[in-house]
This record gives structure tokens, sequence and C-alpha cells, in this order.
């Protein structure tokens, strides 16, 4: 028994030394795996100066900070806590002049994307032409960990401006939303691309 006591004595810090020799190599940090449904589409019901496509996935939400404008909506997409604020304006309906009211609108839009340029890595903008429907507008990707990573507007000149802003109710960090960022562009291109006035 006292052999065997020694034995072990012996060999316990052989074991110890050789299992420390070999390098410790840390897991990268890992996120959850994102499941997205499939990419489908309907318009947005009847009853706004505007039209677009918006995802099956998603719902719409009626601004409650801004009771007092009706045409101003939120598309929720709650399976990844994000939404689209929607605000529009009616530029005919307004004492001032169109163009105007126009400039002050797209200055402010550049202003609102441009606040977040102290967390953006990148800011690049984007113009956007439909003369078929007469939209016209500006898309802002806004790159790093900003609260908004995509806004735009859209405007037919002289009557219309629809402004949207993507956000997403969860820390910023590019590292694990990029998958749901790069999944919601496309709904975002899509709602743009199809928009026309009524």
């Amino acid at each position: 028994m006292k052999t065997l006591k020694k034995i072990w004595i012996l060999i316990l810090p052989i074991l110890i030394f050789a299992g420390c020799n070999q390098k410790y190599t840390p897991k990268p940090r890992q996120f959850f795996r994102i499941d997205f449904p499939e990419k489908t589409y309907h318009q947005l019901q009847p009853g706004f100066p505007y039209q677009f496509d918006i995802p099956d996935y998603s719902r719409i939400v009626s601004d409650d900070d801004n009771p007092d404008q009706p045409n101003w909506i939120n598309i929720s997409v709650p399976a990844n806590k994000a939404e689209i604020h929607i605000s529009y304006y009616n530029l005919s309906e307004s004492k001032n002049s169109n163009r105007v009211l126009l400039n002050k609108f797209m200055e402010d839009s550049r202003t609102l994307a441009y606040k977040h340029s102290q967390k953006a890595d990148a800011i690049s903008e984007q113009v956007f032409m439909n003369p078929s429907e007469n939209v016209y507008g500006l898309i802002y990707k806004i790159e790093g960990n900003a609260a908004s990573p995509m806004q735009f507007f859209l405007t037919d000149s002289t009557n219309h401006f629809l402004r949207g802003a993507l956000y997403i109710r969860d820390i910023p960090n590019i590292d694990s939303l990029k998958p749901v960022i790069d999944f919601l562009e496309t709904d975002i291109v899509r709602l743009i691309e199809t928009t026309t006035w009524n």
C-alpha cells in the first residue's frame, strides 16, 4: 500500500505537468442561431396615401407616440425585435411652399441619418428613382453599431413625402445583428421598390 502511494506521488506531478504543457485555445464567442421565415409579401391595407408591399411575418401597428398623425405607422417584425418606422407628410396641405417644405424634410432626414455617425463605421447613400410611379428618394445604409442600420425617404417632389427608419430593439452589436439586418434589408428594398402614391 505504501508503495502504491509512492508511485501515485511520482506519477501525479508528471500527469499534471504533461496536461499543462498543451496550449489553451479559447472558444470564440457564439451567438444564437436565428431561423428566418420564407420571404412572402402582401400589400399594405388600403386607407393610406401610400401603398407598398410588406412581409407576411410583419404586422402594422399605429404610432401611439404621434396620435395626431394617422398616416404614421410602425411595421413590426416581432420575431426579430425590429420595427420600421414610417412617417408621412402631405406637402400640398402646408401653408409653406412645397419646395421649401420638401427641402426641409429632406434635410431633416439627412440629419436624422447622420446622427448615428458617432457609432457608425460608415454611412452610404444610394439614390432611388422609379419614374413610372413618380417615386424618388435616398437610402442611407448605416454600418456599425448604430441603433438604426437603415433609413430612407421617398417623395414625388410635389405632394407626398414618406420617411422610413429601421430599428432593432436590442443592444446594437453588429456581430450578432448582421444576419437580422441583412434579412430585413431585403424587405425594406422591396417596400421602397413597390411604393406608389394614392
